[in-house]
């Protein structure tokens, strides 16, 4: 199993999510002799994420904050041996009928193991890293052929084979997993009436496409709001990926510059807003900012640029004709970039129209306010508490566009914790965003853990077989810190942090 994490002295939040040290916080504040890397406790679930299990998984209140920590603790278990195991481990699973963790091994010696970390073991043949070799082998198999009448593949780790779905018949199943080469034993083909297809997400600031190039807006139930110069209704749109993706239903311009496009049923409208550096900001509402505040704007062109709000209610005569009551910024922007999301923290504020200049030499840049849109056509801007999808490492670990960078040392099996051997306090809900790069051929890990009132609870990991992490949790305010543990190996790392 991890070792559990130690303890830590106080720091606070500075403004605009930028983690430092400033004063200490007031007695109410973490004890920093309790222990850490206590695994997350239903405290850390969302009221949504607590509903939606009892509405799913036929549970009471008591029952899915009961799984929510069972879960947790045995998932932090599996991960634990997975790698203590090395090539012994052959996978673990969760019952559904009593939430006992399996762990299977294929070396009877290590079984002792796997029982004093407080899990039942299995004796099977082939080890996880066999059965990934075979899954391999039949992903190399499909880039040569596709696989017709085969909805996809998986390791089945409780039954110890991989899984080759069959739609139609199992022939052609069959066929796949001859001409694959692979060692058939270790397959199990399964009938299913599964026809997968793509679903892709609707995100502010990503490019569609209408015959030329444009930048969503935000996501609305059903679709998004972008600007009216962009298209007429009953135009058709394609994704940032030239997929169909919808139709232009509302449209005004010139005198509005605004509109909506309702989407099909291949893409979700997400409350995300594309950050540009490899991650996302959640919408949480659509307060108005006032003149002078600060405003960031995401587009297709030209990506994430910040500035602040310098006017409101300006009329701006384009050669096309004039269009009023837009925001004035002096936020950079260029042709494309139009429709594109504008924030002021995580409020939505409008989508971009037109401006002078460029992200060269500096411009001014006019916004279609958001919550006219919402109001003319009825909409309802999708939102969310904070967060969005975890993101994977960037390429080559390197960790960009975070508020905060923190680097220190560590020696094999030893715990940092971050910002500078402390924590942080955050006085509302958003975001927290960290990504760990440490050193080739180490394992390191990362913990970002919130303050109970009484002990430190794990909320986000990054725990792969690696230097490189990143951790996403939508939180509300409170105490937070990471914890940066060096599972394996020793070397330098850095942490870039952002928090809401």
């Amino acid at each position: 199993m991890k070792r559990r994490l130690a303890t830590l002295a106080a720091v606070t939040l500075l403004p605009v999510g930028i983690l430092g040290a400033v004063a200490p916080p007031a007695a109410a504040a973490p004890d920093p002799g309790t222990p850490g890397a206590a695994p997350a406790t239903a405290d850390a679930a969302s009221p949504e994420m607590l509903a939606a299990m009892q509405r799913d998984l036929g549970l009471t209140a008591a029952q899915a904050r009961a799984r929510i920590s069972r879960d947790e603790k045995a998932s932090l278990v599996d991960a634990g041996l997975r790698k203590s195991l090395g090539r012994a481990y052959a996978g673990g699973w969760i019952s559904q009928a009593d939430g006992t963790l399996t762990v299977a091994v294929t070396d009877r010696s290590q079984a002792a193991r796997v029982t004093a970390a407080g899990a039942e073991a299995k004796l099977v043949t082939r080890g996880a890293a066999q059965l990934d070799g075979v899954k391999s082998g039949l992903d190399r198999a499909a880039a040569k052929a596709p696989a017709r009448s085969v909805p996809g593949w998986y390791v089945d780790v409780a039954t110890n084979t991989v899984v080759v779905l069959a739609n139609g018949g199992t022939a052609a199943a069959t066929a796949f997993v001859r001409a694959s080469g692979v060692d058939a034993a270790a397959v199990r083909i399964v009938a299913t009436t599964e026809a997968p297809q793509l679903y892709y997400d609707v995100r502010g600031g990503d490019a569609y496409y209408m015959g030329g190039r444009c930048s969503v807006g935000f996501s609305v139930t059903g679709g998004f709001v972008t600007a009216g110069h962009c298209g007429t209704t009953g135009t058709a749109t394609q994704g940032y990926n030239q997929v169909a993706q919808g139709t232009f239903r509302g449209s005004s311009f010139p005198g509005n510059d605004y509109a909506w496009v309702q989407t099909n049923s291949n893409w979700t409208p997400q409350p995300w807003v594309n950050n540009y550096a490899g991650g996302n900001v959640t919408v949480a509402g659509s307060t108005e900012s006032a003149v002078g505040a600060a405003i960031c704007r995401s587009g297709s062109t030209t990506g994430w640029h910040c500035g602040t709000v310098q006017a409101k209610n300006q009329t701006v005569n384009y050669s096309q004709g004039s269009v009023s009551g837009l925001t004035r910024t002096n936020v950079c922007a260029e042709p494309g970039d139009s429709g594109g999301s504008w924030l002021s923290g995580q409020q939505a504020q409008g989508v971009t129209s037109g401006g002078s200049g460029n992200c060269s030499s500096g411009g001014t840049t006019y916004f279609q306010p958001v919550n006219e849109i919402l109001s003319v056509y009825g909409l309802t801007l999708r939102t969310g508490s904070g967060g969005g999808d975890p993101d994977p490492p960037p390429p080559g670990g390197a960790c960009t566009g975070y508020a905060s960078t923190f680097t220190g040392s560590l020696s094999s099996g030893a715990v940092q914790y971050q910002p500078n051997g402390s924590y942080y306090q955050t006085t509302r809900s958003g975001t927290h965003r960290g990504c760990l790069d440490g050193p080739s051929g180490v394992d390191f890990d990362l913990y970002l853990q919130r303050w109970s009132g009484s002990s430190w609870v794990t909320v986000a990991q990054g725990t792969s077989p690696g230097p490189d992490e990143t951790v996403s949790y939508n939180g509300s305010a409170g105490y937070y810190r990471y914890a940066v543990h060096a599972y394996s190996g020793s070397g330098s790392y850095s942490l870039g942090a952002s928090a809401p």
